[in-house]
């Protein structure tokens, strides 16, 4: 157990509270955008984001430019925990990357059951992300009951998942590659490994260079929030302290994205206009394939994964969780929100179906959310061990 408190640093005790606040803020923000876009200001609230910035709309830039720092925080999160947390090394590492790879493959595995052949069979990656603040929050509102292994479980889980996310994203919903521009991108992030190899540790050169990257991504045809991820792992990290550079900017990070990037992100993209006929679209193939992969899928998936790495001894299960626990940190998976919205707005270009699969995330993450915090209730000590 000491060893696994020795990871459980002053840095992730800053990332699971203001993911946790973050969270309470997220679901704030939705319910305000769902009941003013309905309401008689919903045809200026929509204005308000189509509005155009310069060659964009509004929520263009929040898209496709601000998740971009998005991205670069779930970098540098990655980061960290690849160097000196719950993956640095092989075996703790295999439990919840197993997991995540599980609460992939079933969810998306089960969308295409239900959409082969269909239009909407694109919509396939649409459930296999979790909202990282989403699930902290829930599993944070049974206070200390919650071991910290089990945070630690939840919050690698969702920081591979993301990466699994980023990686669907840049392989499956990439429509036509501008070579010489993913070339410029890509040296420029060659430059930036250089950077770091000669031990450059200020800042700007990275963040000037992440810009320009960026701009070059973006017109690539890949989306332009790769290039926050791939930034994250050109920023030095040295020995993870106070004082390294990835450090530093990770933790200036945590409260803008948190309070403001992913907050604006949801005022945007949750402007959904409830239909009449919304009911009837809860049981089309894309709704019900976004529905049972977040609610069944991602649980089963996360739990069976997981239990075959340890069966197969590939990993240990802590000392101090139980199936039950997993299952239900399997369960606030499900929660998926953010990265599965993002996901929808690649996958389909028709107001339609993106309306419907927004409608189907935000009703799955409600019952996840809720199934994974009562399930977890009953499952977890009523007191950790040594209080």
């Amino acid at each position: 157990m000491a060893r696994r408190e020795r990871y459980f640093t002053k840095l992730f005790n800053d990332f699971f509270h203001s993911e946790k606040a973050s969270g309470i803020i997220l679901m704030g923000c939705t319910l305000f955008s769902l009941v003013v876009v309905n309401s008689a200001w919903g045809e200026g609230y929509l204005h308000l984001w189509e509005h155009p910035l310069g060659t964009n709309t509004v929520e263009y830039w929040i898209n496709d430019g601000l998740m971009t720092i998005f991205f670069l925080l779930v970098g540098l999160e990655l980061e960290r925990e690849v160097y000196i947390g719950e993956l640095s090394h092989v075996k703790q590492a295999m439990l919840p990357l197993i997991a995540a790879l599980g609460g992939m493959l079933v969810p998306a595995g089960i969308h295409f059951v239900f959409n082969r052949g269909l239009p909407s069979q694109d919509g396939a990656g649409i459930p296999m992300a979790t909202d990282i603040a989403f699930a902290l929050a829930a599993l944070s509102l049974l206070g200390n009951r919650v071991p910290v292994s089990l945070k630690i479980f939840l919050t690698a889980l969702a920081v591979i998942d993301d990466l699994g996310a980023i990686l669907v994203i840049a392989l499956f919903y990439t429509d036509s590659l501008q070579w010489t521009n993913l070339l410029i991108a890509l040296s420029v992030f060659g430059v930036l490994l250089i950077f770091n190899r000669i031990k450059v540790r200020n800042l700007i050169p990275y963040l000037a260079g992440g810009v320009v990257m960026w701009y070059f991504m973006l017109h690539s045809g890949i989306h332009a929030t790769i290039s926050g991820v791939l930034l994250a792992f050109a920023i030095p990290f040295g020995n993870g302290d106070e004082k390294s550079t990835s450090y530093i900017l990770q933790h200036f990070l945590h409260r803008p994205v948190a309070f403001v990037i992913v907050p604006l992100f949801a005022l945007a993209n949750t402007c959904v206009i409830i239909q009449p006929t919304w009911v009837d679209n809860l049981v089309s193939a894309n709704s019900l394939g976004i529905m049972f992969g977040l609610v069944a899928g991602k649980p089963i998936g996360i739990f069976l994964f997981a239990y075959a790495a340890v069966q197969l001894k590939l990993s240990h299960l802590p000392g101090d969780l139980q199936w039950k626990q997993i299952f239900g940190a399997g369960m606030l998976g499900g929660i998926g929100f953010t990265m599965s919205i993002f996901i929808t707005l690649l996958a389909f270009e028709t107001g339609g179906f993106i309306d419907d699969s927004k409608i189907a995330i935000m009703l799955s993450s409600i019952v996840a959310g809720t199934l994974g915090f009562f399930w977890l209730k009953a499952s977890l000590p009523k007191t950790l061990a040594g209080e």
